[in-house]
């Protein structure tokens, strides 16, 4: 598509990144702010890298660029798209976006640099034209299936007089204000085979904004805070099943129980999967984003297999560290990086092949912030805990470092843990409940002071146990943890 941001791109081809935050020889990673082109609306809808450490970004307004962090230029690929929330770039002549209303398929078949062919691949969902309905991915397994996560709408907008699709208005709580799924799809995570077959493979969504896969081809969503969800959860998502959020369950196969809404909560909470991970609000992360793996980042080798996850309302992202239990897979969540020049609205992420972290931010109406950040990781390892695991009695914690000598300090000085749950209900978010003060039998270190093994009262299924290391050092007391939250949901008791 040709248009006049020509002429804009001609003021700015050769925009300057600047540095917020600089590094030392004791930093783990410095953040640089890239700049955009004068002009540009930079909420950032969507990033991905291509091999040759250029990336690619898509704006809001509907632009797609993309930058050479070489020369520092960007270049305008495609214009006039539709809140292009998601982007798999095949090359830079080829691109697979995700626009509101379809998954289109976008080429430059003359090399002039722009795109000239726009394919749509899938629009077999329902519109209702309400603000809300973002959709989300292409994310692609090793068969080369397709996913993507398709939002419920809100109860804060209205509906057109013409909608996309079929209707069940049962998919739309009778009294109150609640997400509703009152066409095709709402609410779902979608399968495109590639033979472009598409499947409806789960749901039970509210917003669902971020879809990655782990490297044995496991699919994970985020979900966000509101009605029908307590606090904020990831997801490891499988075929066939429901994940909560009751609207869009009317549009599973052979449905016959009416409105959803309708039935006792009871009901729908058997009926629903447990969240895999647990971020609590205002601890954690109130709007989390896209997860991205960390996967053969020399920088990264501590935390590798583990998944960083944007936060929308704070200067943070979060890390996830999962382990598989009795065939569930289930695990921790701290924070990775909180403040050090890095901005709100943390939308999208992408590692380009040199290990550096690209982040994209937007804010849309909501609390965030706009542009792009690079985060370059310097090869230290900065001490932190590595991983929790769930042991029979409790809980074992490796560091990335030894921890310095803590004999003279009893063990509750220096480590508390207390456990608590969320109601699942129809009113937005929730308080903790049944909160608990968790008493440490014994702690044993062990490893040279890399591993920590704490000895509780029976754990219990179904809660967040959050571990607070209050004042731990590292052996060569250049580092410390100091009110470091841990918290790990369990779906599974170790055998």
């Amino acid at each position: 598509m040709k248009s006049l941001f020509y002429i804009l791109l001609a003021c700015t081809a050769f925009a300057l990144a600047c540095s917020d935050h600089q590094s030392d020889e004791k930093n783990a990673f410095y953040i640089d702010s890239i700049a955009t082109p004068e002009g540009l609306t930079a909420e950032v809808a969507a990033l991905d890298a291509l091999p040759d450490g250029r990336i690619v970004a898509t704006f809001m307004r509907g632009e797609i660029m993309i930058y050479n962090p070489e020369i520092k230029e960007w270049k305008l690929f495609a214009s006039g798209l539709h809140e292009p929330l998601g982007i798999k770039a095949i090359s830079d002549k080829e691109m697979l976006v995700m626009q509101l209303p379809e998954l289109t398929r976008i080429k430059d078949t003359d090399n002039d640099g722009e795109a000239d062919l726009f394919e749509t691949i899938y629009d077999g969902f329902g519109m209702t034209g309400n603000y809300h309905e973002f959709t989300y991915g292409p994310v692609q397994d090793k068969n080369g299936n397709l996913y993507i996560a398709l939002n419920s709408s809100s109860s804060g907008g209205g509906m057109s007089d013409e909608l996309r699709g079929d209707t069940l208005m049962i998919g739309k709580m009778r009294e109150g204000k609640a997400m509703f799924s009152v066409v095709p799809y709402r609410g779902w995570v979608m399968k495109i085979d590639k033979n472009y077959k598409v499947t409806p493979f789960a749901s039970g969504f509210r917003s669902p904004n971020g879809i990655a896969l782990d490297a044995k081809d496991r699919l994970y969503v985020t979900e966000n805070q509101g009605d029908w969800v307590g606090t904020s959860p990831l997801y490891h998502v499988e075929e066939g099943k429901h994940y909560g959020h009751p609207a869009s369950i009317v549009w599973t196969k052979g449905w016959n129980k009416g409105n959803p809404f309708d039935l006792p909560v009871d009901t729908l909470d058997k009926m629903r999967e447990k969240p895999t991970v647990i971020f609590p609000h205002d601890l954690l992360a109130n709007s989390p984003t896209q997860p991205i793996l960390i996967k053969d980042n020399k920088n990264l080798k501590a935390f590798d297999g583990q998944f960083i996850i944007g936060e929308m309302s704070s200067e943070r992202l979060v890390r996830v560290m999962l382990e598989e239990v009795n065939g569930v897979m289930q695990g921790a969540a701290t924070v990775f990086i909180q403040g050090e020049g890095l901005r709100k609205g943390n939308n999208r992420l992408v590692f380009s092949p040199n290990g550096d972290l690209w982040v994209g931010q937007a804010d849309h109406g909501w609390l965030g912030d706009r542009g792009i950040q690079r985060i370059r990781f310097t090869g230290k390892t900065p001490f932190d805990v590595k991983d929790m695991k769930i042991q029979k009695n409790g809980f074992e914690l490796n560091f990335t470092d030894d921890v310095a000598n803590t004999e003279n300090e009893p063990i509750d000085s220096l480590v508390k843990v207390r456990r608590y749950r969320y109601h699942y209900h129809k009113k937005y978010g929730s308080e903790q409940i049944d909160i608990k003060n968790i008493k440490i039998n014994k702690a044993d270190w062990s490893k040279g002071r890399k591993q920590l093994q704490l000895q509780l009262e029976p754990l219990e299924k179904g809660y967040v146990y959050e571990v607070a290391l209050t004042k731990l050092k590292n052996e060569n007391n250049t580092d410390s943890l100091q009110n470091k939250l841990v918290m790990y949901t369990i779906k599974e008791l170790r055998k």
